[in-house]
């Protein structure tokens, strides 16, 4: 079909809710492509023992840990403040292995129990994805171990645990059902500074930035996107330093760029580039690719622009740390996670009409300026459907996320689960009418060659509004992420609007899926998918859709590393002083905060020795 325009007779005449991808998706074609053979610098701009960049969970810790190791720390990152993806997370994370926590509240934990748990083959994921043959021996072994002292280390730098027993959390997380091991930490307003969102990564974060800005011996070079890495050859010796260009985050309609919220330790440099001397060593904590639609199309072809970045705006995770560190040898790990599905790197959002689904922005928001999308809050799917850009429903609602393939889960009804039994494996079973692929679901309808996919839709009527309590003349931004029509034909008619839409579904779909769905409301069944008791009917005008495009939230794959998390080439040898944790790093299948303050802790340490 052609694309059409959007026009200013969407919703509410002039406004709808969602701000333009333009700003929320970075374009690797606009990204500075790394050279490996460029020439080194004849003079750096600065220097420092270690060279951390990114200022998320696992660039933090380690930047702290070595400057307690006494480690000169320059951290640099693209972005105006302290935060990366993790000052947007929910504030759980993973630990085991026997931390003080599990000993308080009586939860029998050690390391090498941990270990099984994070390697054992016998193991069914609920998704029913075999993800250990993923995993690198070394590197969980080092998660495992490394538990107790991790949750120490953060306790002691502020991290203000909840006092309560672990639980098991989103099991992913966690990786593992023979220990609870899901540590929280919760948002309370005011507590620990300012926050982009009002999540509980805030609690993670902000006392970290504090904690780090008593070390004298920690600075911050803001707003500056690492793009090369030096080294004293194209493939071979030691890493040497980076280059980076500026990248000021200027709201619109202003001239200066933001601030974070703490300045001390800054250093005030604003020169369009910048190149920066590693003595001991680089440490790449830059987050995942998933926000980079090229890369991620390398793995996985069907991960087109539509599907949403969990981070947004706050956090692009464009892949520069891998690019950067392939381009001087460095190897790849287990890429393959984006095609797997599992619960972390493919979910729903829980906002619609906001491509931010993963988090929802307020007015209040430093970044307001260019975000302009709160979104709405879905507290129960059965007030909505969500179709796919062919206008149908293609999978039950009520789960958060778009599992693959197949399950039953951990427990045999027979008898329950039994830890290393390699019967588990049996388990694995296609059950394509309930569990199906949400990429594939996605690009229903779209053509060859490329086989682009589209918008997926969440569509509910007047009476789910007064439900779920939305305000909707509260929410404000770029148009065609959000209609609203009389009649479900008026409203399929505007959803052609969207120049995301690919494929224009065929006359009258969304009133024949809209109808086939309310007969399943009268029969309490539903029959293509079982959603649980489907309980409202869709059938009071105005009728609206919102976008609720599959949001790419995490990566498990990255750069290929060791134990130590040292940075391996293609030969498997270590490439001297570069270091990689968290996102940007493979090896770790374990989702979520926990490995990524594991792999600083350890690079911490380790990258001091130089």
């Amino acid at each position: 079909m052609s694309k059409k325009g959007i026009s200013r007779r969407t919703l509410f005449g002039s406004t709808a809710l969602m701000a333009g991808a333009n700003l929320l998706i970075p374009s690797a074609a606009a990204q500075v492509v790394p050279n490996s053979c460029a020439p080194l610098p004849t003079k750096w701009d600065f220097e420092a023992d270690v060279v951390v960049i990114g200022a998320g969970a696992c660039g933090m810790a380690a930047a702290i840990r070595a400057a307690d190791f006494g480690a000169d720390v320059l951290v640099v990152d693209t972005n105006y403040d302290v935060g990366g993806h993790a000052i947007l997370s929910a504030g759980s994370i993973a630990l085991g292995g026997g931390t003080a926590l599990q000993k308080k509240y009586g939860i029998q934990d050690d390391p090498e129990t941990y270990f099984q748990d994070l390697t054992d083959w016998s193991v069914t994921e609920v998704d029913g994805m075999p993800d250990y043959r993923f995993a690198d021996r070394a590197v969980q072994h080092a998660l495992a171990y490394n538990g107790p002292a991790v949750y120490d280390f953060l306790a002691a730098n502020g991290l203000p645990f909840e006092d309560e027993a672990p639980d098991n959390f989103q099991a992913n997380h966690a990786s593992g059902v023979t220990a609870l091991r899901s540590h929280h930490v919760k948002w309370k307003n005011g507590v620990g500074g300012p926050s982009p969102t009002g999540t509980n990564g805030t609690s993670v974060m902000r006392p970290l930035d504090e904690s780090a800005r008593k070390r004298k011996n920690i600075r911050f070079l803001f707003n500056y996107h690492m793009d090369r890495i030096f080294r004293e050859q194209p493939l071979e010796g030691r890493v040497l330093g980076i280059e980076a260009h500026y990248t000021p985050t200027i709201l619109p309609g202003q001239t200066k760029p933001l601030v974070s919220w703490k300045t001390d330790g800054n250093i005030d440099f604003h020169e369009p580039s910048v190149t920066v001397k590693a003595r001991k060593g680089i440490v790449i904590a830059t987050g995942g690719n998933t926000g980079n639609v090229e890369f991620r199309r390398m793995f996985d072809p069907r991960l087109t622009s539509e599907f949403q970045l969990g981070g947004g705006e706050w956090s692009p995770q464009d892949g520069s740390g891998e690019l950067a560190a392939m381009a001087i040898g460095a190897a790849l790990w287990g890429c393959c996670n984006q095609a797997m599905n599992r619960n972390g790197a493919l979910r729903r959002g829980a906002f619609v009409g906001s491509r931010t689904s993963y988090v929802a922005w307020k007015p209040q928001s430093p970044i307001w300026g260019k975000v302009k999308a709160t979104g709405l809050f879905v507290g129960n799917w059965q007030d909505c459907i969500a179709v796919n850009q062919a206008g149908k429903r293609f999978y039950d609602e009520i789960k958060p996320a778009y599992p693959n393939g197949t399950c039953f889960g951990f427990f045999d009804k027979s008898g329950g689960y039994v830890h290393g039994d390699w019967r588990n494996s049996s388990k694995i079973k296609p059950q394509f009418r309930n569990y199906i692929d949400a990429a594939c679901a996605i690009n229903e309808g779209s053509q060859g060659p490329d086989w682009e996919a589209g918008p997926q839709w969440a569509i509910f009527d007047s009476a789910a509004i007064k439900r779920e309590q939305w305000k909707i003349d509260e929410n404000s931004g770029e148009e065609g992420y959000f209609f609203k029509a009389d009649t479900l034909d008026e409203l399929q008619e505007k959803l052609t609007q969207n120049p995301y839409q690919k494929f224009e579904m065929p006359k009258g779909r969304l009133a024949e899926t809209v109808a086939r769905y309310n007969a399943f409301v009268e029969k309490g069944v539903d029959e293509d998918f079982d959603k649980p008791k489907p309980r409202y009917k869709i059938e009071q005008g105005p009728f609206y859709a919102a976008w609720c495009t599959v949001c790419t939230h995490d990566t498990y794959a990255g750069l290929r590393v060791n134990g130590k998390n040292q940075v391996v080439d293609m030969a498997g040898k270590v490439i001297p002083g570069l270091y990689c944790g968290g996102e940007s790093a493979g090896g770790a299948t374990q989702h979520g905060m926990g490995r990524c303050f594991t792999a600083g802790y350890i690079i911490g340490a380790e990258v001091v020795k130089g």
